[in-house]
Order: C-alpha cells, then sequence, then structure tokens
C-alpha cells in the first residue's frame, strides 16, 4: 500500500527527494521456501488495486476496466519499474519483492516520483509477496503480457535449483497468467544459470524464442542490462550478461 507522508523523512535525499539506499538496504536474496508473514490476497478478486494506484482508480476515473498487464519478479529497487513506467505510461505494472526492507525502498521511491513529477508514475507499484508461491493469488488468466526476472538468485547448489524462480513446474504458473502473444525477460550475468533458464523455456510447449529481428526491434530489451543496480554493476565491472526472451503461445 503506497500512503504519502508529508513530514520531511530523515531516510530521504535533501536535494532530490528520492530515499537513500543506505538506509533500505537488506540480504541480496532470501529463501524463497521460507514462510513470512505479510498480506496475501485469496485471489486475483481480492487484490485492491485502488491503495496501488489511487490516481488511476480515484473515483472520477475509469480505471476499473484497467488491470495489471506487467510484473517485475524480484524487482530490486525498482530500477526496471522506473524506466518502464514512462516508457509504457498507459500500462498498469507492478513490482514483486520478498525483502520487505528493498520493498520500503520501492514504495518510498515511487512516491517520492510522483510528488515531484506530477502526472507521472502514477502506473506503477509494488507489492512485497513470495511470487513463487502466490502468482496465481496475484493474476488471472492471461492477464499479463510481460514478466520480468532480472538477475535472479542463482542457487548455486544442485539440492537448491528448486529455489530457482524459473523452473519447469513454476513456467507453468507463468504460462497460466500470461496471454499468448505475452513475453518473458530473463537476464543473468551466471552463465550456468544462463544456461538452466533458456533450456527451461526452450522445453515448455508454451514458449517459444524471439527472433533477433524481434529482440532488436523491442525496446525493453535494451532496459535488461541497463536499467537495474544488478545490471549497471555487471556493466561497470565488464562482465558477460545471458539473456533468455521467451514469448507465450498457444497450445
Amino acid at each position: 500500500m503506497l500512503e504519502h507522508e508529508s513530514v520531511s523523512n530523515p531516510t530521504h535525499s535533501k536535494t532530490t527527494g528520492l530515499p537513500r539506499k543506505r538506509f533500505y538496504r537488506a540480504r541480496a536474496h532470501s529463501n524463497p521456501l521460507s514462510d513470512s508473514h505479510f498480506p496475501v490476497p485469496t485471489s486475483p478478486s481480492q487484490f485492491d488495486c485502488t491503495v496501488h494506484y489511487p490516481k488511476i482508480f480515484s473515483p472520477d476515473k475509469s480505471g476499473g476496466a484497467k488491470k495489471i498487464e506487467f510484473a517485475d519478479i524480484g524487482c530490486g529497487f525498482g530500477g526496471l519499474l522506473i524506466s518502464l513506467s514512462t516508457l509504457f505510461p498507459d500500462t498498469l505494472m507492478i513490482g514483486m519483492e520478498l525483502r520487505d526492507k528493498v520493498t520500503e525502498y520501492v514504495k518510498e521511491r515511487i512516491l517520492a516520483l510522483r510528488a515531484s513529477n506530477p502526472g507521472q508514475y502514477e502506473n506503477v507499484s509494488v507489492v512485497r509477496t513470495n511470487s513463487m508461491k502466490y502468482i496465481p493469488n496475484y493474476f488471472e488468466k492471461a492477464q499479463l503480457t510481460k514478466m520480468f526476472f532480472l538477475f535472479p538468485d542463482p542457487h548455486f547448489k544442485e539440492k537448491n535449483h528448486r529455489r530457482r524462480v524459473i523452473s519447469p513446474h513454476l513456467l507453468d504458473e507463468y504460462a497460466y497468467v500470461l496471454k499468448v502473444g505475452g513475453i518473458i525477460y530473463t537476464i543473468t550475468d551466471v552463465e550456468e544459470l544462463g544456461v538452466w533458464m533458456n533450456s527451461c523455456l526452450e522445453s515448455h510447449p508454451l514458449f517459444e524464442p524471439l527472433s533477433e529481428e524481434e529482440l532488436e526491434a523491442d525496446p525493453v530489451v535494451k532496459l535488461l542490462s541497463s536499467a537495474t543496480e544488478e545490471g549497471q554493476k555487471v556493466a561497470r565491472n565488464d562482465g558477460q550478461t545471458f539473456q533468455a526472451v521467451y514469448r507465450r503461445i498457444s497450445h
């Protein structure tokens, strides 16, 4: 839930008004199989968009017919979401993040951007949740048009591969909430994980890779390695990234 606080916040920069990351740092990753305590809607119809997009779903607006179309899974500090918000100003999008401090940072970042840029960033929000467990609680069948998995936890040990956010079982759920023609975007700087994610998607009967021409023409692809803190860090270190971008197809 995004609520604006009018009082001066010591965790925010006095010059930009944006939250300062050092007050919101958390462990790089969390165990997605552990139980956490946060509210989860019992079904997509119970997910209250009015608290996430108040200007769009205000009484004098016709936002009631709009639905979230983009989901950034493990959104981190929200860099991709912020870039997508202005690139697709008429599309509702949400970040899903398990770490509480990081989620709070993204909330504050969005509120600050809304305050300093009236009329912008009203289409983006964030929710603290475990997407590996609760994706069907948030989205209806064929609701989403884009899903993002940027620099996910590699879970190197074989016994922990079941914790990976891209897996044959979870792709079944992602295929359920993605409409035909919808796209999954993945990127990592860990080659073994890149091979794993590509292999899982390649083997799934409901996904096909985008062609080189389609990748070149898609403005979102360029953001995968540049919009997030992780991607910028890899670029600074002259690291290599591995992408897998696939389209949801019909049976």
